[in-house]
């Protein structure tokens, strides 16, 4: 049976199904007793587990389908992010935005509010404009921005049907000139934090908690932005060489660094899409809260550090926009998102989770729903003002309950 990306979950259903076709598809599910969709499968926890029929939509025909007229552009849901991004560039189009990896599949890393960074740029979720389910009947269903449910079914955690196709927002293509900076004091960033988190395009901080500094400052800038001295920002020395997130990690895997001007599906991402991401040897954590509450959430995390970095690899603090997708982690309130890559230590893990919620509590944190946390599902419900709503929707499309499982039953009640 297969495994998560990290491999610290092992699925448990009673079969894994590629289909080829789309009627194929409609069969398999309409026959299933459960059923659920795997994307590329970057999830720390158990959210696309079933004990029926695990379904991977990898094999369905790809396709890319750009309107110009209405600068959309719609695609098979088991596409990377990689390869539409170079698609649309070479077409002369672009996304907004895009996750660290390029890896992710577009229909998993929509349907669990995966992001990316910037002060004016929302998720992956907010550029989807349309997008077709099969439902538990096996049935189609297109639902855009028109329909009254269309905000509940685009982060649907893979609860509502099984997504084939996606219709997203697109702009022109557009170049980006990534620039590092190491050793950025926290007293900096406590002055300065609004003009930081905003300083540029997107702006990663990466911190692994062992003193009082962000060891690198990752600024992705538009490519014709006026740098007047790219050799020094707020403080922090422009590094001297390309950098990893990780502290003595290989550099080879990232994006390139040093200002050098380029197509933004090879800037964006932190890494390239030609190298293959660790497999095994992490897990994740993320939760995302008001960005007007970053300098006290983040001084509350300083504050409980030596509970965190023992287990820590990298901290990373990006700013999501707000959006109106009813489970979107950024719903309602533009956000700080508390990124956490932990070692493969499943038990020191789950006692820094439970350190690091406790001191973000007063901050009404909503963790990333496909990573690890520990938060109880009455504290979820309260943190989405649509919960109820979504819930109700969930019983509409799925009335028997085919796309639960165990996690997501708990979770979603």
């Amino acid at each position: 049976m297969p495994y998560n990306w990290a491999r610290n979950v092992r699925f448990t259903p009673s079969d894994v199904q590629r289909p080829a076709s789309l009627a194929e598809l409609q069969s398999l599910v309409a026959r299933a007793d459960r059923a659920h969709a795997l994307g590329s499968g970057h999830s720390f926890n158990r959210l696309a587990d079933t004990t029926g029929e695990l379904i991977s939509v990898a094999d369905l025909p790809q396709f890319i389908a750009i309107d110009e007229s209405t600068m959309t552009v719609s695609t098979s849901a088991g596409i990377r992010y990689g390869a539409l991004g170079a698609h649309l560039h070479g077409r002369g189009f672009a996304l907004r935005n895009l996750a660290s990896l390029p890896h992710i599949s577009v229909a998993g890393a929509v349907a669990t509010a995966t992001h990316g960074s910037g002060v004016t740029n929302g998720n992956l979720a907010s550029a989807v404009r349309a997008q077709e389910l099969v439902l538990a009947d096996g049935s189609i269903r297109t639902i855009s921005r028109s329909d009254a449910e269309f905000n509940a079914t685009v982060v649907g955690l893979g609860a509502l049907g099984i997504v084939t196709t996606l219709t997203l927002e697109i702009v022109d293509t557009f170049d980006v000139r990534q620039y590092v900076y190491d050793d950025l004091p926290f007293p900096t960033f406590y002055e300065q934090t609004e003009t930081i988190l905003g300083a540029a395009y997107s702006v990663s901080l990466f911190t692994d908690w062992q003193s009082r500094r962000f060891n690198n400052v990752w600024l992705k800038r538009l490519a014709d932005d006026v740098v007047p001295d790219p050799t020094s920002w707020m403080g922090a020395a422009l590094a001297d060489g390309p950098r990893h997130p990780v502290p003595g990690a290989d550099p080879r895997a990232c994006s390139q660094q040093g200002g050098v001007a380029g197509p933004w599906h090879e800037r964006l991402p932190h890494f390239r899409l030609e190298f293959t991401p660790s497999n095994g040897d992490e897990l994740q954590s993320e939760y995302l809260l008001p960005r007007a509450l970053t300098r006290p959430a983040v001084q509350a995390l300083e504050a409980i550090a030596p509970q965190i970095a023992p287990a820590l690899m990298i901290c990373e603090i990006r700013t999501v926009a707000a959006d109106e997708l009813w489970l979107s982690t950024s719903y309602g309130t533009d956000s700080c998102a508390l990124h956490f890559t932990w070692r493969p230590d499943a038990e020191a893990v789950a006692v820094a989770v439970r350190a690091i919620e406790a001191a973000l509590e007063p901050f009404a944190p909503r963790p990333h729903w496909g990573k690890v946390f520990s938060l109880p599902p009455a504290t979820l419900a309260g943190r989405y003002g649509r919960f109820a709503d979504f819930q109700r929707v969930r019983r509409e499309y799925d009335p028997a309950g085919k796309f639960g499982n165990d996690t997501l039953d708990h979770l979603l009640g």
